[in-house]
């Protein structure tokens, strides 16, 4: 009984290593991204090819959350946004799902893969899977037209052409003006000195100059004289006054 048992064991345990390895998934490259405006429709697809057999495929998604993204979830078919079709066969045997969703929020933004599974399946299986961003257009304060916007470029550029022009000239005028004004002012210096000298006479300046010289050199050589001179005639009074 018990070999009966071991044997049965063996067969079931070989049966079903066979029909694991009768299925072989090969995963195809999806998209990586979908960026696609609020309220409008998003196409998500992933491809794979499987021999051996057919496999289950559920779309899953694993929404955005702040920093990270949440566990897998399966898409709600019951919402009349969402529609799933049945797989396409394409060439060389890769089948296609295509999920779409329309009029997509905000909170749509996940990332979504196919879920395959089959009993003859080791593991489950995922796809790659497309990250779908759902973006909130900007709101245009003004809306301009091309032609207009470059029309406006252009005068901003000339205005600002202008001005750099304006502060230019402006700069050398000032350095012009105080130019003229240190010539001026050297010039006034010029004429003053020259102001000075101008009432002198120059033979009268050199006559007085030689007066005042001859008085400085000839001034002590007078004055030793007149004192020997006055010492004499002190000298002789005093002679006249001793004779009786």
């Amino acid at each position: 009984m018990v070999a009966m048992t071991f044997l049965f064991l063996c067969f079931w345990a070989a049966g079903v290593h066979g029909d694991l390895r009768q299925i072989q998934v090969t995963l195809e490259a999806d998209r990586p991204s979908l960026r696609v405006q609020l309220s409008h429709t998003a196409s998500l697809q992933c491809c794979y090819s499987a021999t051996g057999g057919s496999v289950q495929t559920t779309w899953v998604t694993r929404l955005h959350i702040v920093n990270s993204t949440a566990g897998p979830q399966r898409v709600d078919r019951r919402d009349n946004r969402v529609t799933v079709d049945g797989g396409k066969l394409m060439a060389a045997g890769v089948k296609c799902h295509t999920i779409t969703l329309r009029e997509v929020r905000l909170n749509d933004s996940g990332l979504y893969q196919c879920f395959l599974n089959h009993s003859a399946l080791w593991t489950s299986v995922y796809t790659h899977g497309t990250f779908l961003q759902v973006y909130r257009p900007m709101v245009k304060i003004l809306d301009i037209r091309e032609s207009t916007k470059n029309s406006i470029l252009t005068a901003e550029g000339v205005l600002l052409m202008v001005v750099v022009l304006l502060h230019g000239t402006m700069m050398l005028r000032k350095v012009r003006e105080t130019k003229k004004l240190n010539q001026l002012k050297k010039k006034r210096v010029k004429e003053e000195e020259e102001n000075i000298y101008e009432g002198l006479n120059l033979e009268e300046c050199s006559s007085t100059y030689d007066q005042i010289q001859r008085s400085l050199v000839q001034g002590p050589y007078q004055d030793v004289g007149n004192m020997l001179i006055e010492e004499e005639e002190e000298e002789e009074e005093e002679i006249q006054l001793e004779k009786p």
